[in-house]
């Protein structure tokens, strides 16, 4: 079995709440599916914004190895001529091998959407696909709303199919648009369709399903399955409401479920990378849960399952998550065991014994309690691993430190700092004004140490997060810090909590310098 990928992110995927994209981003995401290995790219609708035309214009200068660019567009106005229509013309303006026309299927949307009759639909969908064909263009016939027509009034919607493949379109693309259908009514619909309409034609099948069901992946899989060629779909499923069939996991499932050859192994290997590239093009961050490729897709957290994972990874992983691009990852949290432990101390370089891990457990599991969290800031852990170990010397030691927020008159909000610290044995003291507390923190705190650590030069902190632990106690609450920080090479991540935020925040500013210095 052998399903052709048609990806519709461009068009499709724009349609979804809070994704817009360029015209730049539509073409350097076309170029990395093509890249990638997508057989066709639907590039937008020409007809309904100059964004779109501009695409159609410029994609023409792209060199594709593979994919095949598809414009998307309707049939022929009711009462009209192919010829004379504006919306028929921008589709062959567009200069496109593959034309995709959208046609109603369901004689609800015939006569209430259209408000034309149902012969007059049925030669809109004969005229336009002809027309195209004589232009030379492979069609596509996307036959909207057919699951919920085919319910409907079963023969006028399988009509519309024939009209479509006697006038000669080359697919016929069989939407579940209102995405509310089961799997299993797919596959059956899917099967007596197939059954009724291919004989006498040389038509092929594909499925373009929606997720308001949460089930989009399974009915694209279950068309597939009762015979489909063609799977429709969108970059990690962004679409319209709910959003589209998630092509990612389509395409995995496709490959490594069902044994499709609809990609190679080595364009498999690609798949989390194209997933996380088309997040970045449409600012939007990557659901970490995402199948497959999402980072805690293959995160083992209980310590039982990562005892288990250590003798044998396929005990709670369905694939290796190198065939997808992706890696195992093991967390660090109270629910750990020995073995998280003793798997983060191998991962970082460090040969640590048995009382090591479990001082180091132990450790964690009470910080935990007191607010601490650390599967994200594995540079916390790692700074307690080292420590643990016999001879570790830190590069610093805190003495004490002293905050003034005051408000003057003139000058607004003033921040100062004071910082006492030990290093190389000797006691620097400094202080500096800041935007905030933390802030001056940050600043008397590099002063005092840049004297003996030059290269704390070249590290930043990249971002800073608060989070209130328990709301219900007011300004008592328990605050978590989390830092992020980099020095242009290595990105790391620390955690402080405490009840003041100050000091929650001392504490993880403390740990990315000494991870700055020891470890990056």
């Amino acid at each position: 079995m052998t399903t052709v990928l048609y990806d519709t992110t461009l068009r499709d995927g724009t349609q979804g709440e809070g994704i817009n994209l360029s015209v730049s981003d539509k073409l350097r995401i076309a170029q990395r599916l093509d890249d990638f290995g997508m057989h066709y790219i639907e590039g937008g609708w020409p007809g309904s914004n100059p964004k779109d035309a501009e695409f159609f214009a410029r994609a023409r200068e792209l060199r594709l190895k593979q994919a095949r660019v598809a414009a998307f567009g309707s049939t022929r106005r009711a009462g009209g001529h192919c010829e004379s229509d504006p919306q028929i013309k921008m589709l062959l303006d567009a200069q496109t091998p593959v034309v995709t026309m959208v046609a109603k299927t369901s004689r609800l949307h015939v006569t209430h959407v259209l408000e034309t009759t149902l012969e007059e639909n049925l030669a809109m969908i004969r005229d336009s696909v002809a027309y195209f064909k004589a232009q030379g263009k492979e069609v596509m016939h996307d036959a909207e709303h057919f699951f919920d027509g085919f319910k409907l009034d079963k023969e006028y919607a399988l009509a519309t199919l024939r009209a479509a493949a006697e006038a000669g379109a080359d697919w016929l693309i069989l939407c579940e648009t209102n995405g509310g259908q089961m799997p299993w009514e797919v596959e059956q619909i899917v099967r007596e369709t197939i059954a009724t309409v291919q004989p006498g034609t040389n038509a092929r099948f594909g499925i373009h399903t929606h997720n308001d069901a949460g089930v989009g992946v399974a009915n694209a899989l279950a068309g597939a399955r009762a015979g489909c060629t063609q799977v429709q779909g969108t970059v990690n499923g962004y679409g319209e409401r709910v959003g589209n069939c998630d092509l990612i996991t389509a395409i995995a499932n496709l490959k490594l479920k069902l044994h499709d050859d609809c990609l190679t192994n080595e364009q498999l290997h690609g798949l989390t990378e194209l997933s996380h590239y088309v997040s970045e093009m449409a600012n939007v961050a990557p659901n970490i849960r995402a199948p497959y490729v999402g980072q805690a897709a293959f995160a083992h957290k209980g310590g039982i399952h990562v005892a288990a994972i250590l003798k044998l990874e396929e005990s709670y992983q369905h694939i290796d998550p190198k065939r997808v691009g992706n890696q195992k990852r093991v967390l660090v949290s109270e629910l750990s065991g020995r073995g998280n432990i003793a798997y983060k101390a191998k991962e970082f370089g460090l040969d640590v014994n048995r009382d090591e891990v479990k001082q180091v457990l132990a450790k964690i599991k009470e910080m935990e309690n007191k607010g601490f969290y650390f599967e994200g800031a594995e540079a916390s852990v790692e700074l307690m691993l080292r420590r643990a170990q016999p001879g570790y010397a830190a590069p610093f030691e805190l003495i004490d430190f002293l905050i003034v927020v005051e408000h003057r008159r003139g000058r607004g909000l003033l921040s100062e700092a004071n910082v006492k610290v030990r290093v190389n044995g000797e006691v620097a003291h400094t202080a500096a004004e800041g935007d905030g507390p933390v802030n001056a923190l940050d600043i008397a705190m590099r002063k005092a140490l840049l004297p003996h650590y030059p290269r704390l030069d070249t590290v930043r902190l990249a971002d800073y997060k608060v989070r209130i632990l328990d709301g219900n106690k007011a300004t008592a609450a328990m605050t978590r810090v989390t830092i992020d920080t980099t020095n242009g090479t290595r990105d790391w991540t620390t955690v402080g909590s405490s009840t003041n935020i100050v000091d929650a925040s001392w504490q993880a500013l403390a740990d990315s310098m000494e991870y700055a210095l020891v470890a990056a």
